[in-house]
């Protein structure tokens, strides 16, 4: 049987080898629980792919290797080697090594596409594709943020904050990750389970739509909502770790809707630059993506808690964006 993580030092030396501590939702833990859960099927798989590695080997028609950037979030591969790490392959099942793809850099092409594609679709015979990678490194190349100094925030169900980094630094607390930069190099990503999950509870509360919750409530509100403040979160948060059954406010008086969104939304934001000191990065910009970067109250609050002016893009789908700016940088040889 494998190893328990907590034979070679438990997450202290998990975090310092993958970039982060043993996440339940990573790839790592899930593949240990299906080979304790159920050891017959394990035996029998082949190959353990990620999404990003299965359908780049569909256009490939063979097995391609997994990117540095979704390989890191697995909690098996190792930041200084960017390689699969043993120690941690042994901890996770038996056999693991045999059932992965090799790792490689994400701008490494995997061959010409398959006939597949050639016959049913008509691509050119001299189409060649490359490994792929996941949907927030390749934010981070859509959002011109490749390389050090900018900051990146994508608002979603859940939030993250994201950013190029020059060496592996990893978050003592251990709520952050560390994942390979599609660029070369590392990124840094720390993620908030109660993003819109938080903003979509409180306006649901106060009935209001969209343009209430940015325009009516939050002009009802100055700055800092004179002192009134809330910790949002409405399900178990990841940053920082806490299971909660609901917001809790700081104080007992009704809070009208325009303290409520505003109270949700600073909070939200105050705890994002809190849990981000670890970074070590003072952005002078911020760049915001997903779902609720549109929203221009949103916005300003971002601005109002880092200090710093917001920048979006002029379109949507930064991820889409930088995985064709991947693609075509094996023509340029460069991201631009």
């Amino acid at each position: 049987m494998p190893k328990s993580p907590r034979l070679f030092g438990g997450n202290k030396i998990v975090c310092s080898k993958s970039g982060s501590v043993a996440v339940e939702r990573f790839t790592g833990p899930q593949i240990r629980k299906f080979a304790k859960t159920d050891p017959d099927s394990y035996a029998q798989t082949g190959t353990i792919h990620l999404v990003s590695s299965f359908f780049a080997s569909i256009f490939a028609g063979k097995t391609v290797a997994i990117d540095h950037g979704d390989g890191a979030g697995m909690n098996l591969m190792n930041l200084s080697d960017l390689d699969w790490d043993q120690d941690l392959l042994d901890a996770t099942a038996e056999g693991l090594a045999d059932k992965l793809p090799p790792c490689a850099p994400s701008g490494s092409k995997s061959g010409p596409i398959s006939d597949y594609f050639l016959e049913k679709y008509g691509f050119s015979p001299n189409c060649e594709t490359i490994i792929w990678s996941g949907d927030n490194p390749c934010s981070l190349i859509g959002m011109g943020a490749a390389s050090p100094g900018k900051v990146v925030i994508s608002l979603g169900t859940s939030d993250t904050l994201f950013a190029a980094m020059p060496a592996p630094k990893t978050d003592p607390n251990g709520f952050g990750h560390v994942f390979g930069n599609p660029a070369g190099g590392y990124m840094s990503l720390i993620c908030f389970k109660n993003g819109s999950l938080a903003r979509e509870a409180i306006k649901e509360k106060y009935e209001l739509n969209w343009e209430s919750f940015e325009k009516g409530a939050l002009s009802q509100t100055p700055t800092g909502n004179n002192g009134s403040m809330m910790l949002p979160f409405y399900e178990p948060e990841i940053t920082p770790a806490i299971d909660t059954n609901g917001p809790i406010f700081s104080s007992d008086h009704h809070y009208s809707s325009g303290e409520a969104v505003r109270a949700v939304l600073e909070c939200q934001f105050l705890n994002m630059r809190t849990h981000s000191d670890w970074l070590g990065v003072s952005p002078s910009r911020i760049f915001i993506t997903g779902g609720a970067s549109e929203n221009d109250g949103i916005a300003q609050v971002i601005a109002n808690v880092f200090g710093v002016p917001v920048d979006r893009l002029d379109v949507p789908g930064s991820a889409t964006i930088g995985a064709g700016m991947r693609a075509a940088s094996r023509t340029w040889g460069r991201f631009g």
